[in-house]
């Protein structure tokens, strides 16, 4: 027997559709798609990690490859992990320093989400013999007593080992 959670899909668009195209005018918010956060009151954290990230230098055009994660508390809204991933994918053909690709990810997500705090790192391959870590972290203005709770879970999410690496 199925059950279903109390999870609301209806107005996704992106997932279940089984073809990928091309984002026209390279990546944008536009294409990423939230659901509402079952849970507001618990400030928990959400980590998406990509590791398979590309993207091209603005002035030489040879690639930059590197993981770019995502963590964030999320408020009233998630954000969909497929179209999470062809937003990722848009940045393939972009020409953009790394520093911009990760504050225009965090911004990005900013705007669709408005999550309690949010923080991208971008961990880009060694090009050149150097090698750049970028990260980008923004918190929300909230009432004291959230703002502590928020802090305190963030503190203790910084702490652990990276989730992501097996």
């Amino acid at each position: 027997m199925t059950t279903r959670s109390q999870d609301q899909t209806q107005d996704l668009k992106v997932l279940g559709t089984g073809r990928l195209s091309t984002p026209e005018g390279g990546p944008s918010v536009a294409q990423l798609e939230a659901f509402p956060n079952c849970f507001p009151q618990r400030p928990y954290v959400i980590s998406i990690s990509f590791p398979e990230f590309t993207s091209l230098c603005p002035v030489t055009g040879q690639p930059d490859c590197g993981t770019i994660t995502v963590e964030y508390i999320p408020g009233e809204l998630c954000v969909e992990s497929k179209s999470f991933k062809l937003y990722m994918f848009a940045f393939r053909n972009h020409q953009s320093f790394m520093e911009t690709i990760t504050n225009n990810v965090l911004d990005d997500l900013r705007t669709l989400l408005h999550p309690c705090w949010c923080r991208v790192k971008g961990l880009f391959a060694p090009r050149g013999g150097t090698r750049i870590h970028v990260f980008a972290e923004s918190f929300k203005d909230m009432p004291e007593e959230q703002n502590a709770l928020v802090r305190e879970v963030v503190r203790s999410w910084k702490s652990e080992p990276d989730p992501h690496r097996p």
